[in-house]
């Protein structure tokens, strides 16, 4: 394993402190998307970027503000590289960054899953009602960024992004958005 220069980690502080175009209360490194950050001279650099998946249309804005921020700082030659594996998941969102979803209204993905394949089922479209619940281990209740309640309910399984859907609080009513997991 190669250990990283100074530089390069000050690179990737760099490159992961750019905004998300789609959730710009988060950084790329609070979304995990910033992979790496490789020298391959004395003023050039390569950042390995991976998406939320792999149609996500904000790559080439995120890879331009990437570009940007490093060419700031002195690298005349920036490539940002897609990498797709390691796939991302919403475990890869740091603690700071679920924080940050839910203080601006966004309910960050459930609890984070152990290794291995994520098995992909179509549940309820309400938490938090008895009965209401497909048989088998009952999954973490999506709590209501608002008031906190677990009483929600899904409206669209398609928000403003695709990664994102549309939930209503039973108890507030307000609706917000749920970060859904990967």
């Amino acid at each position: 394993m190669v250990t990283a220069t100074a530089l390069e980690t000050e690179l990737l502080e760099l490159a992961g402190s750019v905004p998300d175009p789609e959730l710009p209360v988060l950084t790329l490194r609070e979304l995990g998307v910033v992979r790496a950050v490789h020298l391959t001279g004395t003023d050039a650099v390569e950042v390995d970027l991976t998406p939320t998946y792999t149609g996500c249309p904000a790559v080439e804005t995120m890879s331009a503000d990437i570009e940007r921020v490093l060419r700031a700082h002195g690298m005349h030659e920036v490539t940002v590289r897609t990498v797709l594996a390691p796939a991302w998941s919403t475990d890869d969102i740091t603690p700071e960054g679920r924080r940050k979803l839910r203080q601006s209204g966004i309910a960050p993905p459930r609890a984070l899953h152990a290794e291995g394949p994520v098995a992909l089922t179509l549940g309820p479209t309400r938490t938090g009602h008895e009965g209401d619940q497909a048989p088998g281990p009952e999954p973490e209740a999506i709590r209501c960024p608002h008031c906190d309640s677990a009483d929600t309910e899904l409206l669209s399984r398609f928000s403003s992004t695709a990664c994102k859907a549309l939930r209503r609080c039973l108890v507030c009513r307000e609706p917000f958005d749920h970060f859904k997991e990967l």
